[in-house]
Parts: structure tokens; C-alpha cells; sequence
């Protein structure tokens, strides 16, 4: 006989005991709890928490007015600014999804994801017209409703769009409730990433996770409520590693920043007491070789999150001697950005600066709120020995990881083979069971921040009728953490030098894809003819390898 379950006898989800997750309700916490507590800064404007809550709707309220429903794709190409982080709340709240691109893209690469997101609706920013308008005369599909947000900080920008940002909100209903999802597995984002092929892949990412991580971000970090956190960090990045629901969530203070300055950055972390920030590597290292007169007058300590390709010992030293205390994080687009941290140990802060910096710079444990990650061996999947020496693939599993690659089956089945998901990162773990990255199994190089697709560039330089066959790898950068390097075999007879070459990639490809050395000579090959990128970069690290 089987037994009846008793939990599951008349305990249903309804109304009053389930509602989807979804990191829209910590926007209207945010505004029903700290109404007037400033939410928004950017130069001399600022918007408190009711002002951002109203905006949004307004957002939600005018892309519906659009003809806009549940699914359809809202694209953006704004760098930090107030529209950018309105849009990561106003456009989920129409039931939307928002594609953050980035702004450091050339025209092809923007034409092919508004194709294949099927983008209903374009907000651009003046300073990016003339690559949209390129972009838009690529499309193969119908062209998106462009809507401009003009910007005092943009000179000579120009407005190539239907309307503006601040109109559509004026004339929208500033009481418009918004859409909740109907399923917290609806998705809210989609986010490309360049992965090991020429044309991206779409991350879809949903509400689920998009809160989990949030909230993840809060119990990893410690950040306390009403925190002020300045956006060094694009939002087009992972959704600005899910940092723009986060605020929200502990009702904290954004500081929008257009670009990098360093002279700007330590201006507004004194003049609006900054806590927090986070960025790739190069932020920090252009933070840490800035003028110490630059940093006069801050006197209280700031904290920074720090990702990418792992960062050298070095810097970590030298941001705790200027005040600025760095956790080390590691995720990709694929689990919303950050996905573990390296949790500090209480009786780390007694060992030697150099040995402390050390242990700070791994790839470190699982984010609270994600079920696993672990170094299995990529063919069994059996966990590798923590010996700090075996090396295996770094694996996750659980909410916060994506809900696949848009109209990708079969990349989306690969990337799931086993019950989880392949990073292609591989990685030792040591004996305290903190992952640190050996390799890359994947080509990609991760440039200040920025993933390079080592097959894009090289398919740009067979482009060159000069050229026979090229191998791209990373190349290490005290600036950018790593460039990429091109090794080049010309076709008989042909001669080219590197300047004309780099000339060539740049005519083609967005810059910080540009090879930084071009190296010509015979490629290292196994008998099968296959390219050996890891001699490569040996020759590269040894200094070998000359023009």
C-alpha cells in the first residue's frame, strides 16, 4: 500500500504562500520603506528611491504603449547612466527582456545581435550614433524602435532616433503597475558572450536567478544597507554582475560614472563617500598607479570586488597599502556574473602581506545561494584530488546559472552535458578547497574585462589576401591583464609587416580586439597539422617570439 504524503494533502501554493522570485520586488521595497534616501546620482542630478520607483514604471508603462509584450527584446547601448540602470527594472516591468550590449562593439557584431535577438525597441546613447546607424543599415530583420537619451556630458552627439528617453517617460502613466513575472523562470535578461566562435551566443538568463544572485552579492560582500557604490563596472557586463538589483535590494546610493577617470573616480568616492566599486583587473591597476594626490582626503577605507583573468599578487598588495580592500570573485555571463568568491578567513589577516595577497587572488568557494561548484575531471566528472596540483574543469550547478544559449540547442546541450554546467576554465583546488584557474581549456581572452574570441580575430586576419594561416593566444599586459598575439604564415611571395596587418584588424574589428604583436614566421603544428597554441605561448613567455 502506498502511503499518502500528509505534507502534501490539502498544502497547496497559492496566492498568500507563493509568489515567483523576482529581483523587481526589491525596487518597490526600496521605494515603500526609503522613499526619500537617495538612489541615483550622476553629476549634479539625483533621484531618490520614489523618483527611480515612478520612473520605471513610466519605463514599463511607455514600452507597453509600444506595442511591446511578454518576451519581446529591448535592447540598450548606454554606458552608466541613469536610463541604464532604469532599464534593468523598467524593462522586465513590461514583461520585456533586456539585452545590455556593449559599447565597445563595432557595427557588425551589434547588427548581428539585434537580428538574432529580434530587437523590438533600441535605447542608444548620442556618443554611440554613428555605430548604430551603421548597425541598423546591417539588419537583415526589421529595424528596432531607436529611442535616443540625449546627455549635456556628449559633445556634438546626435540624436538618430524616433524620440527621447525623457519624453516617452513624461507622456507615460507614472502609476502604471508593472508586470511581475507570471514564472520566476520567465527570463529577464539576455546577455552575449563571445565564447570560442566568430558570432556570439545569447545568454538567457530569468528572475530566479537574477534575485538569488543579487542577494548573493549582499551575504558574499557584507554590504550593508544604504551602502554607496560607484559604477566603475559597465551594467552591459553581466548585467553589471546583477549589482543594479542588488542596490535595490539594500536601498543603497548608485553613483553613475560614463568612463573610467581616475582623477573623477577618487573625486566622487570623497565627495560622495564611496564604499564600493568593482571591475576587472585594469580598474583597479589604473586606481592603484594614480597620483597619490589624487587620493587626498579620503580617509575612510573602500572596498572593491575584483574579477577577471586572475590578477596578479602584486596589485592586491598595493590597493590594501592606499586603503582599498579587494575580494576576489570569478563567474562568466553564463551564471550572472560573479559565482564564487574567495571568502576571507579570519586568521588570514594576521599572515604576511605577500602570502595574504596570495590566498586573496583564487578563484575561492561557491556564492551563498549557489548549490555547487567543483573541479571535475571533464570526461568522468569525478571530482579531482585537492592537492593544489591535479587539474580539472571548473563545473556549477544550480539557480544561478543560465537558462541556456537563445536558439542554440545544441551549444545549450553541450554546455549542460552531466547535469552541469562546463565553464572551460580548468583549474587546481587546494587542500582548503579553494579553486585557483591554471588554464583555459576555451581560446577566449579576457582583456580588461573584455572577452576575445580567438577564432574571430584570426578569421579577420585570414581576411588579409596575404595572409595563409594565423593563430591567435593571449598575450600577458601589466595594463590589461592579458592582449591578444597573432602568429602569422604569409602566403609565397607575399610580404607585409606588422603595422600594415594590425592596420588591416582594426578596419575590421572592434579595437581592444586588435592584436598587440603580430609574429611572423612558421606556426608550431603536430603531424596532423593541428596548430599548437600552447607552444605559442610558451615562445610568447620566454620571449622567443620576435616580429
Amino acid at each position: 500500500m502506498t502511503r499518502t504524503n500528509p505534507y502534501q494533502q490539502g498544502l497547496d501554493r497559492t496566492p498568500a504562500n507563493y509568489v515567483p522570485l523576482s529581483p523587481l520586488s526589491f525596487l518597490q521595497r526600496a521605494a515603500d520603506v526609503h522613499p526619500n534616501l537617495t538612489a541615483l546620482v550622476y553629476g549634479e542630478l539625483t533621484y531618490s528611491w520614489a523618483q527611480v520607483h515612478e520612473r520605471c514604471r513610466r519605463l514599463a508603462s511607455a514600452l507597453q504603449q509600444m506595442g511591446l509584450s511578454r518576451g519581446d527584446t529591448v535592447s540598450t547601448m548606454l554606458p552608466n547612466v541613469p536610463a541604464m540602470y532604469e532599464a534593468h527594472f523598467g524593462v522586465p516591468m513590461a514583461g520585456a527582456v533586456l539585452n545590455a550590449m556593449n559599447v565597445r562593439l563595432n557595427a557588425e557584431a551589434i547588427a548581428f545581435m539585434l537580428d538574432h535577438s529580434e530587437t523590438k525597441v533600441l535605447i542608444t546613447d548620442p556618443e554611440f550614433a554613428e555605430v548604430i546607424t551603421q548597425a541598423l543599415a546591417l539588419l537583415n530583420g526589421p529595424k528596432p524602435r531607436v529611442i535616443d537619451v540625449p546627455d549635456a556630458a556628449v559633445a556634438n552627439g546626435n540624436l538618430i532616433g524616433e524620440a527621447v528617453f525623457e519624453a516617452i517617460l513624461e507622456a507615460a502613466n507614472p502609476q502604471f503597475a508593472g508586470s511581475m513575472p507570471d514564472d520566476e523562470w520567465d527570463a529577464i535578461a539576455l546577455g552575449y558572450t563571445s565564447g570560442t566562435t566568430g558570432n556570439p551566443k545569447g545568454v538567457v538568463t530569468h528572475h530566479r536567478g537574477a534575485y538569488l544572485n543579487a542577494v548573493g552579492n549582499v551575504l558574499s560582500w557584507g554590504l550593508p544597507a544604504h551602502c554607496v557604490y560607484l559604477w566603475t563596472l559597465p551594467m552591459f557586463h553581466c548585467n553589471g554582475w546583477c549589482f543594479p538589483w542588488t542596490l535595490a535590494a539594500v536601498a543603497g546610493t548608485s553613483v553613475c560614472l560614463r568612463r573610467i577617470d581616475t582623477a573623477v573616480v577618487f573625486d566622487l568616492i570623497r565627495r560622495h563617500g564611496v564604499t564600493h566599486y568593482c571591475g576587472a583587473p585594469i580598474v583597479h591597476a589604473m586606481l592603484g598607479d594614480a597620483p597619490a594626490q589624487q587620493r587626498d582626503g579620503i580617509e575612510h577605507r573602500v572596498n572593491g570586488l575584483i574579477a577577471g583573468a586572475a590578477p596578479p599578487v602584486a596589485l592586491f598588495e598595493r590597493m590594501e597599502r592606499i586603503g582599498i580592500d579587494l575580494t576576489h570573485v570569478y563567474g562568466l555571463t553564463e551564471t550572472y556574473g560573479p559565482a564564487t568568491v574567495c571568502a576571507k578567513q579570519p586568521d588570514w589577516s594576521t599572515l604576511p602581506a605577500t602570502e595574504r595577497a596570495q590566498r586573496n587572488g583564487r578563484q575561492g568557494v561557491r556564492y551563498p545561494l549557489q548549490e555547487a561548484v567543483a573541479a571535475l575531471d571533464p570526461q568522468t566528472l569525478a571530482p579531482i584530488p585537492h592537492d593544489g596540483e591535479t587539474v580539472g574543469e571548473i563545473m556549477f550547478r544550480g539557480n544561478i546559472v543560465m537558462k541556456g544559449y537563445l536558439k542554440n540547442a545544441a551549444a545549450t546541450e553541450e554546455a549542460f552535458a552531466g547535469g552541469w554546467f562546463h565553464t572551460g576554465d580548468l583549474a587546481v583546488v587546494d587542500p582548503d578547497g579553494y579553486l585557483k584557474i591554471r588554464d583555459r581549456s576555451k581560446d577566449v581572452i579576457i582583456s580588461g574585462g573584455e572577452n576575445i574570441s580567438s577564432l574571430e580575430v584570426e578569421d579577420t586576419l585570414l581576411g588579409h589576401p596575404a595572409v595563409q594561416s594565423a593563430a591567435v593566444v593571449a598575450m600577458a599586459d601589466t595594463k590589461w591583464g592579458e592582449v591578444p598575439a597573432a602568429f602569422v604564415e604569409l602566403r609565397d611571395g607575399a610580404t607585409l609587416g606588422e603595422e600594415e596587418l594590425i592596420a588591416f584588424c582594426r578596419a575590421h574589428l572592434a579595437r581592444f580586439k586588435v592584436p598587440k604583436k603580430v609574429v611572423f614566421g612558421p606556426l608550431a603544428r603536430t603531424a596532423t597539422g593541428k596548430v599548437q597554441k600552447f607552444a605559442l605561448r610558451q615562445q610568447l613567455k620566454e620571449g622567443t617570439a620576435a616580429p
